[in-house]
């Protein structure tokens, strides 16, 4: 179930997304350092094969990244990250009928992961290095804003709310209007409310219990929460033991409304999203 404040079409390059169901969206990590897989996917025909699965299980869109977010992650250069994600989505582009997205910040991958074929441009800065609104402007392509304060590098330390959920509702409704400001209109637009990043395990906990109230920005809302330290704080679980956990985010998530979950586990995943909508559906 997922809100219908919006249309229900999102083009996305040479696909169409439709908003009118929730999607889920497979995880690439073309990185050495990703906190859950890092280094698995660095080979070209390792990260195809692993697309082609995710896929097979019931992707819609896959994320390609090439620069680890975890927290206390190293920024990587324009040229190291090109070089990692360019060929794996020329390579999805070709051989896969998905929506690619690309997870970065960086000017030069968002236009030249556009030219190869990608579909969605997922950036956890929401846009705010240099040249990259123009960039993605450039491109044409839909977007997703992500809430975060300061980089991966310090996001963690120590930040501080008033009140969480107004405050992610803000800095997205100010990322909008930057967007607005190139010619990125509302409906080119996803929001992120960045669980995980620049938040307290009480600050997550609180914003997924009043996501809902984002919807007052009129866009649709990407979760991801797949594996991450929220889980493992609640649950006392180490990465490789959060699968129920994050199962349980996703099936909340789609409940109140969202229309892609970002996950690591998208066989699982999916058959969450199938089940509810078999009930929702009922008479």
């Amino acid at each position: 179930m997922t809100s219908q404040q919006y249309p229900t079409r999102l083009p996305c390059g040479n696909r169409v997304l439709d908003l009118s169901r929730t999607h889920v969206m497979g995880i690439l990590n073309i990185t050495p350092d990703s906190f859950s897989d890092g280094g698995r996917f660095t080979q070209r025909d390792a990260a195809l094969r692993h697309a082609e699965a995710m896929v097979a299980a019931g992707a819609t869109l896959v994320d390609v990244g090439g620069e680890s977010t975890r927290p206390g992650a190293r920024v990587v250069t324009a040229l190291e990250e090109l070089e990692r994600v360019a060929p794996i989505v020329e390579a999805i582009s070709r051989e896969l009928d998905v929506i690619i997205s690309v997870d970065t910040s960086t000017p030069a991958v968002i236009r030249e992961t556009a030219r190869l074929g990608a579909g969605l441009i997922n950036d956890v800065r929401s846009l705010t290095r240099d040249g990259a609104l123009d960039a993605a402007a450039a491109t044409g392509l839909p977007v997703c804003l992500m809430h975060m304060r300061g980089e991966p590098g310090d996001m963690q330390n120590n930040p501080h709310y008033d009140d969480v959920t107004v405050e992610v509702a803000m800095f997205l409704e100010q990322r909008m209007a930057a967007c607005a400001s190139v010619g990125i209109g509302a409906e080119k637009i996803v929001l992120d409310p960045g669980f995980g990043f620049a938040k307290t395990l009480a600050h997550n906990l609180s914003l997924f219990k009043h996501m809902q109230d984002l919807y007052r920005l009129g866009r649709p809302l990407l979760v991801g929460v797949s594996r991450k330290s929220m889980i493992g704080l609640a649950l006392e679980r180490p990465v490789g033991e959060r699968l129920y956990g994050s199962l349980a985010l996703a099936a909340l998530a789609m409940t109140r409304g969202a229309s892609i979950l970002r996950v690591h586990d998208v066989a699982e995943t999916v058959d969450v999203v199938r089940m509810i909508a078999a009930v929702e559906a009922a008479e």
